[in-house]
């Protein structure tokens, strides 16, 4: 490519000189192509180590002028062919002009000025702007890593690193390629060279360790090998890409998300040197994730930047520090020191933003005004003018806000009713305004349990009265603190959750600590609009829901009548229809009933929302990975804080039994309602590490009953009694019976533990967890659980396909692993859309996967063994229309494999069986089979309706009735007979639609001769390359000459049985029309050409064919060959006297002929005419080998990286 000139003082260094002239010189680096000896391997070396741009440029033209010794690079290219063209161009367009320049300084200026211009308009065509955005450097090492990695465009490069990557005990200095789909690793030391790829889906473990082997590496594990890199610059930057990127990969596996660049990223005041786009993408999901996570925001949100500054509490008449966060709907504070304050205010309640005076005590501070009369001080910002400007734009955008053209530095909202701390019936109203739902749609407007409880009498008992001094407690917080969004959130408001939430309050809380009310105050409408959709629809969802109803904690009040079954209904059903990849989970109906007790129904929504898809992430999915992940994490803590209890469990593997039902409940069926719920309170503060605090603390109450457990069974009814018994003896309302506790009581009830005491007691031995910490073992564990699912998958998948085909285990897992990679490459290289909609998890394990034509043709290609040189691509489609019997376009593994292993392990009646159905319908499609409307004319009484890989019963037994020959075997049943076992056909009929039929060979439709002229024309490809070539020719010549002639007989017998105003009349024989040369130059009665004149010049074009391939439909039919044409000159075939301008009639006249329609051949006369040859007979009985086939498919980048280099150093030599 053409380079901005650059000047050069030792142009001989380390570069050969190829060709010169007065003004430009071409220049090879040393090393590169034909061997280089020392100094070459030096040189590559170098340039490895150094990241030289000459290892993706090997060559450069130089500018020279006379005898100066500066020198000035306008070009480079990758390979010889391009720098050629560049060349050429220079000494066509430039050298006769600069030729008559008298002065060198007007050379050099005209020369740089031209190729500035080009440049120039290469840059302004180009129309992609990431490219744009990426410096020189780092597009130069994009084009490197395709270049050593065989890599197509559509592979992205996210950064590149150097590092050492260690072979045996031996470091290897390289670099380092992450890119969104693999890691790559490339070194070149004194001619060894180290080539390594990755797809990050096969990555199972990353670990970032320091031991004195291998002091601070990063260990990246898949299935079969380990990989050790170190010596990093920066290795915790490294170490976090790597992560996202795996990430990114698991996610691919779990639910086919592909990577979509964000588009809508800032751009930079200036390129970034070795910064890319996606880098800088990276960067900014890291930030708005944490950022999300420590606001419990919603996934939309997206952090603008951070500043430090100061806040001006009142409850603590104090400035805190800490820092601002500003996105596109919320200004958020968090103190540096942890749990002292913090802040999150909603840009929709803003009033004013201003600008306060500045003071030496309070150096540029900013005033925030909230729509509910509550003030915020912010000082000590840096840059305060730019920052005021970033919230105005935000205000402006903000929905339902019309802000007027006011002063962007004060800016004054929309006059709109403060809506100041209310009550939670009261803001619900507040947050119901706007909203439509249906006239006739229920919805419970408070929790349940103020319904029930609302006609009870005054309870003025001591529980009564402590339930009304927390609520006191908590007024009192919220006249100091703030109440809603708006809070400020202490210490103290933990303080008061773990002393208990009151029941009046409860439902508020939980929406404002998950962040569910933000996400409600910003979709109005939005779950009534839900319920109204899902009104009626029937699916795999609502028919688990409405199995599970019922069973939503039966022994509460609340579900024993049709006003809280309805409203579980509704919301679960809303969310299904909301989520469908998630749809309804076992679970989510005992968790959202505990929620429906406290909320309304559209705050139990949001509060599922945020469970589902924020809190509990993929919890609730088809094989609840997020639990599964959860359970890891909770072995690994086990082992952390209770190593000796972990060992003995781990025996008897108790901890994966009882974590799950644990965690996907929240407790909630383990433990009785009242206490389990001061648990889903402090869940809605703190996250998931209360849960993993309380687990721990329950095992460590036990540790000594289960150390001496002997069973499984046995350390089960212990947990289980020990649950049963945590009361909350601080509970105002009617004990509820706990099932489980009922069912499993002994003689001697175990003592009562108080739920207080537990949370206490999790929170003093255990309340080190950090949530930053538990989400880095979250990562981990999930590489773990997702590769084991996959790999679970894969056996399933294996152990159903053995009873179907004939390949062995070893051979099925490889084939499993090259067919999902297929699907997988389709993904981040193919359409994305397109790729995901193929990919069901729902569906059973050898349906999850599938690939559309393309692919199942590059698969074919490397695994087949009926390879056909040009005709490949036509015999892979027609495979593909075969076993597609859905008719969608897409194969799955099942079917794939069927096709396979009838090509490498049928015997040679099921191989030639395959062969036939290739060339019928649905895999000779239209436009191949060329007379294919009048066949279609003929045939419809013999071919089934509806042709399948499986035949249908149905249409084989309208065939028996009224086909011809098989027509007088069915014919000896009487009427009477018939009707008596009618019923029993249609049991039989059902019976063996349930179990895999066999296909007899005489359930196989009729073949026309259009058919056979493609079945021949395929043999004939197939027989090319084959070691008995010449011997095959002859006998498949010899085959089609004694089947024409049987078709001929045949139709003779058929004319006569059918009607004489549906026969159309008989084209004359070869023998009483023998086609010439004069007639074909002519362009003579093609219609008097007989059947087997027609095969005769269809082979000949099969093999006179030139080997470009082919594309147009119309052209298919003719593909290429490699076979001569001695044989057919030679063989059976009559076609003496047929000149060599008769054999070359193209197609087009052929398809203007009449073929002869009554002309039809079955698969039994196939079989039997092919018998009589033992060449024939041998082929189809050789047994096929595909284990090199598949080593060859695996190898097969590396073997295009040879290939290139190969055909660049051809290139070299032809033109030297």
């Amino acid at each position: 490519m053409w380079i901005p000139p650059e000047e050069v003082l030792l142009a001989g260094a380390l570069w050969v000189s190829e060709r010169a002239n007065p003004f430009f010189i071409l220049q090879r680096r040393r090393g590169h192509g034909r061997g280089g000896g020392l100094s070459g391997l030096l040189v590559g070396t170098l340039d490895v180590v150094l990241d030289s741009s000459a290892r993706v440029a090997p060559y450069r033209i130089l500018l020279q002028t006379g005898d100066s010794q500066i020198y000035w690079t306008i070009a480079c290219g990758t390979s010889r062919k391009e720098i050629t063209e560049h060349w050429d161009w220079l000494e066509s367009n430039l050298l006769q002009t600069i030729s008559i320049f008298d002065n060198d300084e007007d050379v050099v200026t005209f020369v740089k000025g031209k190729i500035c211009g080009i440049i120039a308009e290469e840059n302004r065509l180009k129309e992609s702007e990431e490219q744009e955005e990426d410096s020189g450097k780092f597009r130069e090492a994009e084009l490197k890593m395709r270049k050593l990695f065989g890599m197509p465009e559509e592979e992205k490069l996210v950064n590149y690193y150097s590092c050492s990557y260690w072979k045996g005990r031996v470091p290897r200095q390289g670099w380092l390629y992450l890119s969104i789909n693999h890691l790559c690793f490339y070194s070149f030391l004194l001619g060894k060279e180290v080539t390594l790829v990755v797809p990050w889906t096969e990555v199972t473990q990353l670990e970032k360790n320091a031991t004195l082997v291998f002091p601070e590496s990063v260990r990246v594990s898949t299935r079969h090998t380990e990989h050790f890199f170190s010596m990093f610059l920066n290795i915790n930057d490294t170490f976090k890409l790597m992560e996202q990127l795996a990430n990114i990969a698991m996610r691919q596996l779990l639910d086919n998300e592909a990577f979509a660049a964000d588009r809508s990223l800032p751009k930079p005041c200036k390129t970034l040197k070795n910064v890319s786009a996606l880098k800088r993408d990276f960067d900014a999901r890291a930030k708005n994730e944490r950022y999300r996570a420590m606001f419990r925001l919603t996934q939309d949100e997206r952090l603008d930047g951070h500043t430090d500054c100061t806040l001006w509490t009142p409850f603590a008449k104090m400035h805190v520090v800490g820092q601002l966060f500003i996105s596109n709907n919320y200004i958020c504070f968090s103190s540096k020191e942890e749990d002292l304050c913090q802040l999150i205010i909603p840009l929709r309640e803003v009033s004013i933003v201003e600008k306060a005076d500045s003071s030496s005590v309070l150096p540029c501070p900013v005033s925030i005004s909230m729509k509910n009369k509550m003030n915020f001080l912010f000082a000590n910002l840096k840059d305060r003018d730019f920052l005021v400007q970033r919230i105005s734009d935000f205000l402006q955008r903000t929905p339902d806000s019309s802000w007027g053209d006011t002063n962007p530095l004060s800016l004054i909202g929309h006059s709109v009713p403060s809506s100041g701390p209310l009550s939670s019936s009261a803001e619900s109203d507040s947050v119901h305004k706007g909203r439509h739902y249906h006239n006739g749609l229920p919805t419970a407007s408070q929790g349940l349990l103020q319904l029930f409880h609302r006609d009870a009498p005054e309870d003025l008992g001591p529980k009564a009265m402590k339930e009304k001094m927390k609520e006191e407690a908590w007024n009192i917080h919220f006249s100091e603190f703030g109440r809603g969004v708006c809070m400020y959130r202490t210490s103290r408001a933990r303080e008061l959750v773990l002393n208990g939430i009151p029941e009046r309050l409860r439902g508020e809380l939980w929406l404002l600590f998950s962040g569910a009310q933000n996400e409600m105050a910003s979709h109005p409408g939005y779950y009534g609009d839900l319920v109204e959709q899902a009104v009626g629809l029937s699916s795999l969802a609502t028919e688990e829901i409405e199995r599970d109803l019922h069973r939503s904690m039966p022994e509460h009040r609340a579900f024993q009548n049709e006003m809280g079954i309805a409203a579980l209904r509704r919301v679960l059903t809303a969310y299904a229809h909301r989520n469908p990849s998630i749809g309804y989970c076992q679970a989510m109906n005992i968790v959202t009933s505990v929620l429906l007790l406290y909320c309304t129904e559209e705050e139990a929504f949001w509060l599922l929302v945020a469970l589902c898809e924020r809190m509990l992430p993929d919890y609730y999915n088809t094989r609840v990975v997020g639990a599964l992940v959860d359970q890891g994490v909770f072995e690994e803590l086990t082992r952390a804080f209770l190593p000796l209890l972990y060992e003995h469990m781990q025996e008897m593997g108790v901890i994966s039994t009882i974590s799950l039902s644990w965690f996907l409940t929240l407790f909630l069926s383990v433990m009785p309602f009242d206490s389990a719920v001061l648990l889903v309170d402090c869940f809605f503060y703190e996250g998931i590490k209360v849960i993993f605090q309380v687990a721990l603390a329950v095992l460590h109450d036990n540790m000594d009953a289960l150390l001496s457990c002997s069973d499984e069974g046995e350390a089960m009814t212990i947990l289980g009694r020990y649950l049963d018994n945590v009361v909350n003896k601080q509970t105002v309302a009617a004990p509820i019976p706990h099932l489980h506790a009922l069912l499993t009581c002994g003689d001697e009830p175990p003592p009562e533990i108080d739920v207080f005491d537990l949370i206490k007691s999790s929170y003093e031995r255990f309340g080190s967890l950090r949530s930053d910490v538990i989400e880095q073992m979250r990562f981990k564990q999930r590489l773990k659980v997702i590769q084991s699912l996959e790999d679970t998958a894969k056996r399933s998948v294996v152990r159903a396909m053995m009873t179907e085909s004939a390949f062995s285990i070893e051979e099925l897992e490889e084939l499993y692993c090259l067919f999902k990679s297929k699907h997988m490459t389709s993904c981040y290289w193919g359409s994305c859309s397109s790729a995901a909609e193929r990919h069901d998890p729902s569906l059973p394990y050898l349906e999850q996967y599938r690939i559309d034509p393309v692919q199942f043709a590059q698969l074919y290609s490397a695994l087949a063994s009926w390879i056909c040189g040009g005709h490949t691509p036509t015999l892979s489609a027609r495979l593909f229309r075969l076993l597609d019997q859905n008719q969608d376009g897409l194969v799955n593994f099942k079917e794939f494999i069927t096709g396979l292993s009838g090509m490498y392990h049928g015997d040679l009646t099921e191989k030639l069986k395959l062969l036939f159905k290739l060339h019928l319908p649905p895999a000779l499609c239209p436009e191949e089979a060329e007379s294919a409307l009048e066949a279609a004319h003929f045939f419809t009484e013999d071919e089934p309706p509806e042709s399948s890989f499986l035949s249908d019963l149905d249409s084989l037994r309208q065939q028996e009735v009224t086909s011809g020959e098989e027509g007088k075997d069915g014919g000896g049943d009487g009427e009477e007979k018939k009707e008596v076992k009618d019923y029993r056909y249609y049991l039989r009929m059902w019976a063996k639609e349930k179990e895999p039929k066999k296909e007899t060979i005489k359930d196989l439709p009729r073949m026309n001769q259009e058919q056979f002229i493609e079945l021949c024309k395929t043999l004939y490809n197939l027989f090319s390359e084959e070691p008995l070539e010449q011997e095959l020719y002859h006998s498949i010549a010899t085959v089609a000459s004694l089947l024409l002639r049987i078709g001929e007989v045949g139709k003779k017998f058929g004319n006569g049985s059918k009607k004489p105003e549906t026969t159309p009349p008989a084209p004359p024989t070869a023998q009483t029309l023998p086609v010439g040369p004069q007639e074909a130059e002519d362009g003579g009665p093609s219609e008097g050409v007989s059947g087997e004149a027609q095969v005769c010049q269809a082979l000949a074009d099969a093999q006179l064919e030139s080997p470009a391939p082919q594309t147009s439909d119309e052209e298919i039919k003719d593909d290429t060959s490699v076979s001569s044409y001695s044989v057919v000159s030679s063989g059976s075939l009559q076609c003496e006297d047929i000149a060599d301008d008769t054999v070359l009639i193209g197609a087009e006249q052929r398809r203007g002929s009449v073929l002869d329609v009554d002309w039809s051949i079955t698969f039994e006369q196939v079989l039997a005419s092919l018998l009589t040859e033992p060449p024939l007979v041998d082929y189809f009985e050789r047994k096929g080998d595909i284990k090199a086939k598949m080593a060859a498919c695996k190898a097969q980048r590396v073997v295009e990286r040879q290939t290139s280099s190969a055909s660049d150093l051809e290139l070299a030599q032809h033109s030297t």
